[in-house]
């Protein structure tokens, strides 16, 4: 079974994409990834025999894999134009649920920091208010040193 999945995953990457990848993933199944149009379509067997599960999701800036978008199951032996179109709703799909999300942000897309850099942001922010208020009690209290050291001089 997993020999022909792997063979309909490659005539199947070559209809979708001129540039693609095909590997196998951990799990046994088949994936194919178009860099260029940041997207992958997964193909795996279910428990049903004869039939695939066929995943659709966004390929990360990184070039990590996003959670899938979309999947549907389909019988393995249909046919590469079925498997095909059936893979061009799955990306369409995927391609109209990351539009929203990009029309959503007002203005001009900002970059945003990597996390361990907000993380480091904060804690630089704490630190100062700890620094902060440490100088700020010190003032204070040799201030009022000052202030009971004049009384007591000045007798009152």
């Amino acid at each position: 079974m997993l020999a022909h999945l792997t063979d309909t995953a490659r005539q199947l990457a070559a209809v979708l994409w001129q540039q693609h990848t095909v590997y196998r993933d951990r799990t046994g199944g088949v994936v194919i990834r178009g860099e260029h149009v940041q997207r992958w379509i997964s193909l795996s067997a279910t428990g049903t025999r004869g039939e695939v599960l066929v995943r659709a999701g966004r390929i990360l800036d990184g070039g990590t894999s996003a959670p899938a978008r979309a999947e549907t199951v389909l019988r393995l032996d249909s046919g590469t134009s079925e498997l095909a179109a059936a893979c061009r709703r799955l990306l369409a799909d995927t391609a109209a649920d990351a539009a929203p999300a990009a029309s959503r942000a007002p203005g001009p897309a900002r970059p945003r920091p990597p996390r361990t850099a907000r993380r480091r942001t904060k804690k630089a922010r704490i630190a100062l208010w700890v620094i902060l208020a440490t100088v700020t009690s010190g003032a204070v209290l040799a201030a009022l040193v000052a202030y009971s050291s004049y009384s007591a001089a000045a007798g009152h």
